[in-house]
């Protein structure tokens, strides 16, 4: 049995993955914002066979609170095992564009509480000599491009951060696991209309990433061709990607 702790846990790609595990009879700490949402996932997560579920309400751009919030969990769990941060906002680019303030919470969001976070985490595995910090991040950080540079910048700082941070947990036994989708149907993406066949279910991009974890992977490309995709397109010459509109 696993002691997980999970950041974002009403998130799509959050719930699919602790299915996996509470089929395994892990057991959990979740953290959300939206209580109702949160008591759902809770209760789903029972009846699927998890060996216990508890669950704390935290708006998680609350930076002040993060390390009273892992101590906590790891006081309701009996210790941690794994921890994965699954939370993000797809930021408007333009609104970021024209208001430094809807920038600042984009980033907040999506690279700054990422990183308090981890700082306490970081800090007790490495302490302990053990555990799985497993972070999503995006295959938009690893170009930055006219559409979404706000974001991308965001998760390139995420993935850049994960980069160091593993490296220093490397000598404690700690891994440290980058998540890097693709377009994921979800939620957050349902304002796009038009979804080809580059586009994955949570469910799978959730299978992708326990097995991710179990295999003790430093960085994972879910599905697996966005490796391929992102090769080429970050070798792309810079006067080539201007034209591209990508």
């Amino acid at each position: 049995m696993k002691k997980i702790l999970i950041l974002g846990a009403t998130s799509a790609i959050a719930q699919a993955t602790a299915r996996i595990w509470a089929k395994r009879g892990d057991a959990f700490v979740l953290v959300a914002r939206n209580e109702k949402q949160l008591e759902a996932v809770a209760t789903d997560l029972q009846v699927r066979g998890a060996k216990s579920v508890d669950h704390t309400v935290l708006d998680l751009c609350h930076l002040q609170h993060h390390a009273a919030l892992i101590d906590k969990a790891h006081q309701m769990l009996g210790g941690l095992d794994i921890v994965l941060i699954a939370y993000g906002v797809l930021s408007d680019q333009k609104a970021c564009e024209k208001d430094i303030a809807e920038a600042n919470k984009s980033l907040t969001v999506n690279f700054l509480s990422v990183v308090s976070l981890l700082t306490p985490i970081a800090n007790r595995f490495e302490k302990q000599g053990s555990g799985v910090i497993a972070v999503i991040s995006s295959v938009a950080g690893d170009r930055g491009r006219g559409s979404n540079y706000l974001y991308g910048s965001a998760k390139a700082g995420v993935t850049a951060f994960l980069s160091g941070l593993r490296n220093r947990l490397s000598r404690s036994g700690v891994t440290v696991l980058t998540i890097k989708p693709g377009f994921v149907d979800s939620p957050m993406t349902i304002h796009i209309a038009q979804k080809g066949f580059l586009w994955a279910t949570p469910e799978t991009v959730s299978k992708g990433i326990v097995k991710a974890i179990d295999r003790k992977k430093d960085v994972v490309y879910l599905p697996w061709f966005w490796w391929w995709i992102i090769l080429i397109v970050r070798h792309l010459p810079e006067r080539i990607f201007k034209k591209t509109g990508f």
